[in-house]
């Protein structure tokens, strides 16, 4: 069955093209022109991927909104934000709601279709179940890649399907710093530096919520970041 992407765009003529581009992939695409249009659709039916403008209509910031709306629907759908806003503020605002990507429209065709293909990599990983260890434990942390888990002191923590890669990838050898580069390719994510801080002070932020004490995630300055070894005060 093809893969159905939502495209969320007022401007008519770019929601044709990306829609008309994305089916000769094979892909079926619905399209909407505004966050509540494209909500009461998504409450009645998610789609595989939602590729979503930041400005809708009479709504600035109408983009964020239906994400963190999407966000509390569905933990594990992939988000990515396609804007002509490119400021390091609105990028980062769309990570903390929980994109998992976001991309500016001068982006190329080709650019945008690997970015897409890469996030639907993921999420069939995830569905297919990795062939290593399924469940891995870490002092009061487990985490269950077949079931999308994570667990802080038997709590779960509600990760996205970023989060959850990179969490996947720093607690597999706890004490080993993983760069930048390590984390995108084990995440299939293409992206810049500040972004994957993004993600990881929102990977912090998510288990502070439940342990203020949490500390186990350490930045390696210059390098990259690291799950603390057991009994590691470094």
């Amino acid at each position: 069955m093809a893969k159905c992407i939502a495209i969320v765009e007022d401007d008519p003529t770019i929601r044709a093209n990306y829609a008309d581009a994305l089916r000769r992939q094979g892909y079926e695409v619905t399209t909407f022109a505004s966050r509540p249009e494209a909500l009461a659709a998504f409450r009645l039916r998610l789609p595989s991927l939602a590729l979503i403008d930041v400005g809708l209509g009479d709504e600035p910031e109408g983009g964020f909104e239906l994400c963190r709306a999407l966000r509390g629907l569905s933990a594990r759908l992939p988000i990515l934000f396609l804007s002509a806003r490119d400021s390091d503020f609105d990028i980062v605002s769309g990570l903390r709601l929980g994109a998992d990507d976001y991309l500016t429209k001068d982006i190329s065709l080709q650019h945008l279709l690997a970015r897409i293909a890469a996030l639907f990599r993921r999420v069939e990983a995830l569905t297919e179940g990795p062939p290593e260890e399924e469940i891995i434990t870490r002092g009061p942390m487990s985490l269950d890649a077949k079931r999308f888990a994570v667990t802080w002191q038997g709590r779960p923590v509600d990760l996205t399907l970023t989060e959850f890669w990179m969490v996947h990838t720093l607690v597999k050898f706890p004490g080993h710093v993983k760069d930048r580069e390590q984390l995108m390719r084990d995440a299939q994510l293409v992206v810049d530096d500040g972004t994957i801080t993004s993600h990881i002070k929102r990977i912090r932020k998510k288990f502070a919520a439940l342990d203020p004490s949490f500390d186990a995630i350490d930045t390696v300055y210059g390098m990259g970041y690291r799950w603390k070894a057991e009994g590691s005060e470094t």
